[in-house]
């Protein structure tokens, strides 16, 4: 496979995968032409890289065509009413998985399956309800994810709740797609892109996914993902009756973990792995993410928001999540509570490897990360 990845590429071997042509709205077209102009040019791939991205981007694209098909020929599917109770952001590794996976527990809730973000569109033929094939393709999936030691990082069940920023990522959007290569004039584009077509289309996933389970219906979701923190704006406007969740952690902790994480992925494609490069880009780019999201907490009140310390969170999971439910107008029942206490217990931090990593493989310091992130550690702690 040759090294460059070209738009008419990646489009015409969707069309052939999928056996359709009709993308439904092209809006998507702009953010993908700036991420392969990036992508070519500074995303230094391996050949495997190359096969890699050109199958991500192929898989977005046919996942786009089948929903546009799935939408002509079910129109009701737009009529599905959505209700986003609530959205949980702050910056990576601060116990947000483990906090969304808790609430997942109420009754009343919905949310998005680890096996769903990566093929929410249905199979040819599926039956309404019945994605058997899907469900195994996420589990392959799955396999690789496991072979490259990231369920040290971020646990996965194909089941389980996870983050819509997968979904975000095959709109070439969100903080997707600079996880996955080093594609940094991408990233400062993206910073000025109205992202509320992308929530739009969101959205429509959510109509889909709620349409075809029948389980769902009159039930709210809940969303996470760090990577709505400098987008929360466009967010609020497409789901205005949600309610902010930010987890909080110190930087210091959290930045060198998250660069750890995405230096993994970035080893799948990148050749050389460069994790210096890596760790100063997700700082600085984390940082301008908070000032945005501090922006917008300004501007619209502290009323919207509920804040979660991440030290508070490790110490008494369960009292967090009371006065969060009762926010959302859930309740905290025995049976709710029960279920919530056998998670902790089967999904334990200590059950898992751990997650070794140095300030100083990334080329950072704590005199640096403390200065860039000072507004932010001073007001939250």
């Amino acid at each position: 496979m040759s090294g460059l990845l070209t738009e008419e590429r990646v489009l015409a071997d969707a069309r052939a995968t999928a056996a359709l042509d009709d993308f439904g709205d092209p809006w998507f077209l702009e953010p993908m032409r700036k991420f392969l102009d990036s992508l070519n040019a500074e995303g230094t791939l391996s050949p495997a890289g190359v096969t890699l991205q050109h199958g991500r981007l192929v898989h977005a694209l046919v996942n786009r065509l089948r929903l546009t098909d799935a939408v002509k020929r079910h129109p009701e599917i737009l009529d599905e009413p959505i209700a986003v109770a609530g959205v949980i952001v702050g910056l990576p590794r601060t116990g947000s998985t483990m906090f969304h996976r808790m609430l997942a527990n109420a009754p009343g809730v919905n949310f998005i399956r680890w096996w769903e973000v990566w093929s929410y569109a249905p199979l040819p033929d599926e039956e309404r309800g019945n994605p058997v094939a899907r469900r195994a393709h996420a589990a392959r999936l799955m396999d690789d994810f496991v072979a490259a030691g990231m369920m040290a990082m971020h646990p996965f069940a194909l089941d389980a709740p996870d983050e819509e920023i997968m979904i975000l990522d095959q709109f070439c959007v969100g903080t997707g797609p600079e996880a996955n290569v080093y594609v940094p004039s991408f990233a400062e584009w993206l910073s000025e892109y109205d992202h509320r077509p992308a929530y739009e289309n969101l959205k429509l996933v959510l109509k889909f996914l709620q349409w075809q389970d029948a389980t769902r219906a009159g039930k709210r979701w809940i969303l996470k993902t760090p990577g709505h923190l400098p987008t929360l704006d466009a967010l609020l406007d497409v789901f205005p009756e949600a309610v902010v969740i930010t987890n909080h952690r110190d930087p210091l902790q959290t930045v060198p973990s998250f660069a750890s994480m995405l230096c993994a992925i970035h080893a799948m494609s990148t050749d050389p792995r460069d994790d210096v490069r890596v760790g100063r880009h997700v700082a600085m780019r984390w940082a301008k993410f908070l000032k945005r999201y501090a922006a917008v907490r300004e501007r619209i009140g502290p009323d919207r928001f509920i804040d979660i310390k991440y030290e508070d969170l490790i110490a008494a999971p369960l009292d967090q999540a009371r006065p969060v439910l009762a926010r959302l107008g859930m309740d905290m029942t025995p049976d709710v509570e029960a279920a919530m206490t056998e998670w902790l217990a089967e999904n334990a931090r200590e059950k898992r490897a751990a997650h070794v990593y140095t300030l100083e493989q990334f080329g950072l310091t704590v005199e640096e990360l403390a200065a860039d992130f000072a507004e932010y550690r001073q007001r939250f702690g």
